[in-house]
């Protein structure tokens, strides 16, 4: 079976996931061609595992100081780029296209019959189970039409719905919390200006903030480290640090469950996604919130104890083998093998 695979590229957190995805792959010898769109291509890193991966402009939404710039995303909408990319996109050399909210293949496969199945964060918001606090009717008409798909995999923290799996993190978390430095604070905020995070930052020079930033070059000012975004170097800092702070992203927090590191998220303003995320971690006790940069929050943060730890799965060996099968019907076998023996917060099994 051949396989053509699609990833949003706007964050992070897509491209992760991806990258577990296709280590099972190439494991098992599966033929899969990778395309990503969402940002420049001098953006992405950390590439390797996708061989001669393809890009494309595709739709994404611009970001000014932590929040969602509407005006800007849509002077940078490219419909016209967007729906020729889509027509000259020829998927028919491929079985199914497997897509993590990329709209280019997506819209492709529907456009020449082939099978779509789709696995992200977003596809578990088309679920009615699935609490996105508000306007849920017309944000689920949108994501549908974002990037349809022949079935649905929706990737989040808590078994809600037949067809929502738990997200693979593909390392093991440290044996104890011992392993945690004390005063070594990680902070991951890449929507929010720079200059601003490293002034709530200044106002606390007992701890150490490792803090990775688009705008970043690797350098030290005094208690504040600056990275470049690296993968290898910002896992090495998770596994260490005593606590986390960033945006809502689905995938940051993941690993910083399955760690069991304190979490202090802001959400980035306008993106619902991300407002629900935070939202539901401050429910199940996983995370403190804020809206904004707030030394006060900072503050109290910094004083809780250490985090609770999921042990999510470490690979994704029974999805990989649930999509080559062509079974695609039958979710209730796939969800119940993945949830399997995973304790929730609540201390229950799934």
């Amino acid at each position: 079976m051949k396989i053509l695979y699609g990833v949003q590229g706007t964050g992070n957190g897509h491209i992760t996931r991806a990258r577990v995805m296709a280590e099972c792959f190439t494991e098992k010898n599966i033929d899969v061609d990778y395309i990503f769109s969402g940002r420049k291509d001098s953006e992405y890193f950390d590439m390797q595992p996708f061989g001669h991966y393809q890009t494309r402009a595709g739709l994404s939404f611009s970001t000014r100081n932590g929040q969602v710039d509407q005006i800007e995303s849509l002077k940078n909408l490219k419909i016209g780029q967007f729906i020729k990319d889509v027509r000259n996109l020829d998927v028919t050399q491929y079985d199914v296209v497997f897509n993590d909210f990329e709209p280019i293949t997506a819209w492709a496969a529907k456009r020449a019959k082939i099978p779509v199945i789709a696995m992200s964060h977003q596809a578990a918001f088309l679920c009615p189970e699935v609490p996105i606090y508000s306007h849920s009717f017309l944000k689920r008409t949108l994501l549908k039409q974002f990037a349809p798909a022949d079935v649905y995999l929706g990737v989040h923290w808590q078994p809600f719905a037949k067809n929502i799996i738990p997200p693979f993190i593909p390392y093991d978390k440290p044996i104890n919390h011992c392993s945690s430095i004390a005063n070594k604070v990680l902070v991951y905020l890449p929507f929010e200006n720079l200059n601003r995070v490293l002034e709530l930052l200044q106002d606390f020079p007992d701890k150490e903030f490792y803090c990775y930033h688009p705008d970043a070059n690797n350098q030290s000012q005094a208690h504040i480290h600056l990275r470049k975004p690296n993968r290898q170097g910002f896992l090495k800092d998770l596994a260490n640090t005593s606590g986390v702070i960033g945006n809502a992203g689905f995938e940051l927090s993941s690993e910083a469950l399955k760690f069991g590191k304190k979490l202090l998220l802001k959400p980035l303003a306008g993106q619902f996604e991300q407002l629900a995320n935070a939202h539901t971690l401050e429910e199940m006790g996983f995370a403190r919130v804020m809206h904004y940069l707030s030394s006060d929050a900072l503050e109290e943060f910094l004083e809780l104890p250490s985090g609770k730890s999921i042990d999510f799965p470490t690979n994704p060996y029974a999805l990989v083998d649930w999509l080559m099968s062509k079974q695609w019907h039958d979710l209730d076998t796939l969800h119940k093998t993945l949830w399997q023996g995973l304790l929730l917060p609540t201390g229950k099994a799934a």
